[in-house]
């Protein structure tokens, strides 16, 4: 390949091309083999958690709400999505803009529920392994048992909402994280892809809302934190399992529900959207 060739393969792809290029990815998704789709979904549940911990870590340490803790916690968080991409794995939330596909009648309905499911299950596994093995490290001990304490105020902030805030957060935050999966295939470099994605993932995180796929991994974790934790780990930071009754499976489940929910709507109404502009009829 010339230098001049080289050059016009890494300009950053226009927004109709950038719509092919998302078409083209989306429609790959599918004809993978299940043992493949599920396997890479495990990964995309535990690159997305090790987005998780990096978020508990910058946020832990500070009294009540900081922006810029958030903006931070945000910014870290970007780590998951960026392992998704780049390194390649299937992330249930990306993959609801699979409604593309369905609108353009090549893909049926049963097929996209199938692949959505071994997906989301994936996904679970993922996000719970690296959950169990963090905690089981002891990495919620970390500056006297702030990161425990952040993700236990965390997760009980997310079990503690309403239906209508968790679908609405749900929305929100698939939108985003769909904007970022879009963007991302405009790019043509890594780290033109990195750039892309940061800035959206750092939008929801900040603003906290609702992922799916996140709570995964950091609900189960203030779960395993608030069940096995030790006394030494209440002593020094300075709090007790009671102030998180609410944190229990039936409030993961609760606020996996809807969550999910909420995702499917935000991540359907980005394709949708997209589709009718670049893609309808094409």
């Amino acid at each position: 390949m010339t230098e001049d060739a080289m050059k016009v393969k890494a300009v950053d792809a226009a927004p109709p091309e950038a719509a092919r290029i998302a078409l083209d990815y989306l429609s790959g998704k599918v004809k993978k083999p299940s043992g493949d789709i599920f396997l890479l979904a495990v990964l995309a549940g535990a690159y997305v958690a090790f987005g998780a911990i990096a978020y508990l870590v910058a946020v832990s340490g500070g009294d009540g709400f900081s922006g810029l803790r958030q903006v931070a916690g945000g910014l870290v968080f970007s780590v998951g999505l960026v392992l998704v991409i780049v390194a390649g794995a299937e992330l249930f939330t990306g993959d609801t803009m699979l409604v593309i596909n369905r609108m353009r009648e090549t893909l049926d309905a049963s097929t996209m529920w199938r692949f959505w499911g071994l997906v989301y299950a994936g996904n679970l596994v993922g996000a719970l392994l690296i959950a169990s093995l963090f905690v089981g490290a002891g990495g919620h001990g970390q500056g006297d048992g702030a990161v425990g304490i952040a993700a236990l105020e965390t997760a009980r902030t997310k079990v503690d909402k309403g239906i209508v805030a968790l679908i609405a957060s749900g929305i929100l935050a698939n939108m985003l994280v769909c904007l970022a999966v879009w963007v991302a295939q405009a790019a043509r470099t890594v780290p033109g892809k990195i750039v892309a994605l940061a800035g959206p993932i750092t939008v929801f995180v900040a603003a906290g809302f609702e992922h799916s796929v996140a709570n995964m991994s950091i609900v189960p974790m203030a779960l395993a934190i608030a069940s096995f934790a030790g006394p030494e780990f209440w002593t020094a930071s300075g709090s007790a399992p009671e102030a998180f009754a609410s944190v229990t499976v039936l409030g993961f489940a609760y606020n996996l529900f809807w969550v999910t929910l909420g995702n499917v709507v935000g991540g359907a109404s980005i394709g949708l959207a997209y589709w009718y502009a670049y893609l309808r009829g094409r």
